[in-house]
């Protein structure tokens, strides 16, 4: 997080951990006229294995906001609001949102446990996949609080790409096209974004888990202009965390 000033942040998992993009905090939200400061520019991409240095960055002010792609704030039933307006919203890319899971399936260690857990709480299992990333939905609720909420919020990368292009995006991320896609409207919205994804990723990362890191940083410049969209109709969990998706 180098640069002088102030910076925002897009956060998503990776299998080193987590992506991390930063982009001043003070600078425009391109397509927003009321937000007039100087040009937006990608300041750094870096993999992180825990999220510590972003906590620290953010006590400290050296970090003002950061959105990242994880639930945070979740049910014990479910399914949350955020997630169902989410899906309608995405069209074509609905699939990759899928429900939080209840709050009970945190203390689950295999597969089995979380399947079983889930259905008491909700009366439907997990996916795999959400099976795999419960270790970061642990990571993160462990450090969340009702204050830090309002510094460190989700997004999702699909909900976010359709807000910054005016529409759903019609690839999928993993493809040449799709990720082609996606870099357009990064550019319109952060500048020369090119060169970032023309040589590999950062080690421990993939393309497109930069990808949904940078839309993350958009997003969070979007909630620091107070310009962003938040999903979830006020719904919070028994920890009072706010069961919502910003973009």
């Amino acid at each position: 997080m180098t640069g002088p000033g102030p910076v925002v942040g897009g956060l998503d998992g990776c299998p080193a951990g987590w992506v991390l993009v930063t982009v001043p905090a003070a600078g425009p939200l391109r397509g927003v006229p009321e937000v007039t400061v100087s040009e937006v520019t990608v300041s750094e991409v870096t993999v992180i294995a825990d999220l510590g240095p972003v906590l620290a960055a953010l006590e400290s002010g050296r970090m003002v906001a950061a959105a990242i792609d994880i639930p945070i704030g979740l049910p014990s039933r479910g399914p949350r609001a955020c997630d169902t307006e989410a899906r309608r919203l995405i069209g074509p890319r609905r699939s990759s949102v899928f429900p939080a899971p209840v709050r009970s399936v945190l203390g689950a260690r295999t597969y089995g446990e979380a399947t079983d857990l889930s259905r008491r709480a909700s009366g439907r299992g997990v996916s795999k996949q959400l099976f795999n990333i419960l270790p970061k939905v642990r990571e993160v609720d462990e450090l969340q609080s009702r204050q830090l909420q309002d510094r460190l919020f989700e997004m999702h990368p699909e909900l976010s790409f359709t807000v910054l292009a005016g529409a759903p995006m019609r690839s999928n991320k993993r493809t040449a096209d799709g990720r082609a896609e996606r870099v357009a409207a990064l550019r319109a919205a952060l500048g020369d974004v090119d060169h970032l994804m023309a040589g590999p990723p950062p080690a421990g990362a993939k393309r497109d888990d930069v990808l949904d890191a940078m839309v993350g940083a958009w997003t969070a410049r979007r909630y620091l202009a107070g310009t962003h969209l938040a999903l979830g109709g006020g719904e919070v969990d028994e920890r009072g965390l706010r069961m919502e998706i910003l973009a």
